[in-house]
């Protein structure tokens, strides 16, 4: 069910998650929608580390998601303490299932995601319903499990084991909605009692932190320290209840209406617990997150011209390929950043010529290339590990012109360095350019750079028919001005100037042609996307 509903809106709430964590306020809304929509905190905080260590959400954004993600799962036992007892839930699953079952034959991927969502529906009402026959005992039948009567009567200590058990079977089964269906299908047979099912509902909220951790495991230290709040949230949350565990039981006691089961009891009981958990901490978001960094040293500062890209696959996010794609879209933005910075360079060693560009920026330029070399080949391999997912038409062929985007960036970057080697040939061998040629060549390279000025605005972004004009536009211009140059520079040829100059002028001038035809490809691609 949470896959299917993960496929047909995932790609979507996925890109709310990384713009709608404004401050914390938003972002416990943000994680409480999203959470609710998919039905699976663990999904959404496992987003958030992945955003985190990617650099899409700051720690800070993503505490208030993650606490609105506490809140959102307890909608699962709502819907379970709801439909599962009030109503004849076997006698719709099956047509549910079956609605969905037909919905999956469709050639559109949203309804067959819809259809699956809608099967997974069925099944939790029908496995609610089965649940409930197998755990309904005649009272003569109850004796034999009087070995659970026995623990529960042990006081405090009874209430440890149910932590301990909750805890277990969470991380076993990788979800609190699930082992909170079971615990509440069994309080409501009276195999267990109103005080151990509060506790089991405890535990499960410690073993629901197992998929941000394991999520957590390589990422940088802020992504460990977003797992380690999600992990803080439940385990201080459970500690505080504990001591006050009987006025906790009594308020919900007060709370709970008259006519209502204990199912129902449940349900409030998780939700107040994670309510009053996120209204007690979320005041003390600046000092949770000082405690993360206390207990999780930074990253070891390392040399900067090394560049990792590791594709993590998520039990939980698996069939939803949409973070992965953002984290690519991230990093072809990061790439975008390094070709720019790299022609701002080439622009200064352009406009002053001489040693100091030597000394001061083409080791940069070359280590910035190399740099681009290792983005390229990851984000690559990264792609194509997307690719084999469970990608739908439409992304299998943005994915395609991600790839095509990538190629063109990392060829700006050889161009750029092509460029700095040329005018370091030219220092060294003492070349002079007439000043009427330099000048000439400020303008020609102020509209290559507004032309990545462009592409860096409208990266990941699809162009609409005017932006392409303004980009084919910028393209001709660009091609003008490089037949203009070379005529000039032959015409001095001609007549005598300097060849080595002159010749090494005219690579330059077609280097930097060069780069506005990728920021053309480039504009193309974005063109072409969905």
């Amino acid at each position: 069910m949470s896959d299917g509903v993960q496929k047909s809106a995932g790609e979507r709430l996925q890109r709310a998650l990384s713009v709608m964590t404004g401050n914390r306020f938003k972002g416990l809304l943000t994680g409480l929608f999203i959470t609710m929509v998919i039905q699976s905190s663990g999904a959404t905080t496992v987003m958030v580390v992945t955003f985190v260590n990617a650099g899409l959400l700051t720690l800070q954004q993503s505490v208030g998601v993650i606490f609105g993600a506490n809140i959102g799962t307890t909608i699962t036992a709502w819907i379970v303490s709801i439909f599962g007892f009030n109503f004849k839930i076997a006698a719709f699953a099956i047509p549910i299932f079956g609605a969905g079952f037909f919905l999956t034959l469709t050639k559109r991927s949203l309804n067959k995601n819809i259809g699956q969502a809608l099967m997974g529906f069925g099944l939790l009402f029908l496995g609610l319903s089965m649940l409930s026959d197998s755990l309904s005992f005649k009272p003569e039948q109850l004796s034999r499990f009087s070995w659970i009567d026995d623990i529960q009567s042990w006081g405090v200590f009874s209430l440890v084991i149910a932590i301990i058990v909750g805890i277990i079977v969470t991380t076993i089964l990788h979800s609190s909605s699930a082992f909170s269906a079971i615990v509440i299908t069994m309080a409501y047979n009276n195999l267990i009692t109103w005080e151990f099912s509060a506790a089991l509902i405890l535990g499960s909220g410690i073993g629901s932190t197992i998929d941000a951790i394991l999520a957590a495991f390589g990422s940088n230290a802020d992504a460990k320290r977003a797992a380690f709040i999600h992990v803080f949230f439940n385990v201080a949350g459970t500690i505080l209840v504990l001591i006050f565990y009987s006025p906790f039981l009594r308020l919900i006691d007060a709370i709970t209406p008259r006519a209502a089961n204990i199912a129902i009891k449940i349900s409030i009981l998780q939700s107040a617990f994670k309510v009053l958990s996120t209204i007690l901490f979320l005041p003390f978001t600046k000092q949770i997150i000082a405690l993360s960094k206390r207990f999780i040293p930074d990253d070891a500062k390392g040399k900067n011209n090394i560049y990792r890209l590791d594709f993590i696959e998520s039990a939980l996010v698996k069939e939803n390929v949409g973070a992965y794609i953002i984290r690519a879209e991230k990093e072809i933005k990061d790439l975008t950043d390094l070709a720019t910075d790299m022609f701002d360079l080439i622009q200064i060693g352009l406009k002053k010529r001489d040693q100091t560009f030597i000394d001061e920026h083409l080791e940069e330029i070359m280590q910035a290339e190399n740099y681009a070399d290792q983005m390229h080949e990851q984000l690559t391999r990264y792609i194509v590990h997307i690719e084999r997912m469970a990608v739908n038409e439409k992304q299998l062929d943005n994915l395609s012109l991600m790839l095509s985007i990538i190629g063109d960036l990392e060829s700006m970057t050889d161009e750029c360095l092509n460029i700095a080697l040329l005018l370091k040939r030219s220092i060294e061998k003492s070349m002079s350019f007439e000043t009427e040629d330099t000048d000439r060549l400020i303008p020609y390279v102020e509209l290559v750079r507004q032309f990545l000025q462009f592409i860096h605005i409208n990266i990941n972004k699809h162009l609409d028919p005017d932006k392409l004009s303004m980009a084919e536009e910028l393209e001709n211009q660009i091609d003008m001005f490089r037949k203009n140059l070379k005529k000039i520079a032959r015409k001095r040829l001609e007549n005598g100037a300097d060849v080595k100059a002159e010749l090494l002028y005219i690579d330059i001038v077609r280097q930097i042609e060069k780069i506005g035809d990728r920021a053309f490809g480039i504009a193309e691609a974005l063109g072409q996307t969905q």
